[in-house]
């Protein structure tokens, strides 16, 4: 398989924005008199729309998430006009998929505007050929819809595209997809249950890339 496109999901993979949303949770819970269990921070991790309305509903203990989920994105919109933070390994794994010729796409279940505004700020949206947004599809993660979407918008088929992920929920996507899954956890580790979705699992960006080298130059080979 000649592999020919890259898609990347965005926080907590390319930018350190996971712990920003994370805290912002926590702090609308304890202003609720909510304590949110452990597992929350996996459940909501990738998800959007409706999905993640569920899982605040079923966290916060609420009838209706929208709210909750509202509250959290205008918070973390005016944290990051500020500054927007990038993981370690950004700009060396977009520049060596950008020398090889392979296109590049974001897919971000994030609103499609912020998406663009951090982008633009973590001076990195040069890179990119597509940006996709959970708004865009029907099914959020960890249905495939926004990988298969992302593929087609760079011109390849899912199983020529490397989905990098941090969440399981986007890894369970990117599968789906059909598309070769690289998880690089950020505040949740990789369960056992998640490894079998995975083709690799790194720790960093940085390691990622030496790992993908090596695919590269064994299917070329």
């Amino acid at each position: 398989m000649e592999y020919k496109g890259a898609i990347f999901d965005m926080d907590g993979l390319l930018l350190d924005t996971e712990r920003i949303y994370q805290q912002i949770w926590q702090e609308i819970a304890a202003e609720r008199g909510v304590k949110l269990d452990s597992c929350f921070a996996s459940a909501v991790s990738g998800t959007n729309g409706q999905y993640m309305c569920r899982v605040i509903e079923r966290y916060y203990h609420v009838p209706d998430g929208t709210v909750i989920v509202n509250e959290c994105m205008g918070r973390v919109r005016k944290r990051l006009s500020v500054h927007v933070p990038v993981k370690q390994g950004v700009h060396e794994i977009l520049h060596f998929f950008h020398k090889k010729n392979i296109r590049i796409a974001v897919a971000s279940s994030t609103a499609s505007e912020q998406v663009e505004s951090n982008l633009k700020m973590a001076g990195i949206r040069g890179y990119f050929e597509a940006v996709v947004s959970g708004a865009e599809v029907k099914r959020g993660k960890p249905e495939p819809d926004i990988f298969l979407l992302a593929a087609d918008r760079i011109g390849c088929r899912p199983a020529e595209c490397f989905v990098f992920e941090d969440s399981e929920n986007g890894i369970r996507a990117g599968h789906a997809a059909g598309c070769t899954t690289v998880m690089v956890p950020d505040i949740v580790r990789a369960s056992p249950n998640i490894r079998p979705y995975c083709t690799k699992i790194c720790q960093s960006l940085l390691e990622a890339q030496k790992e993908i080298e090596e695919m590269m130059l064994y299917h070329f080979s």
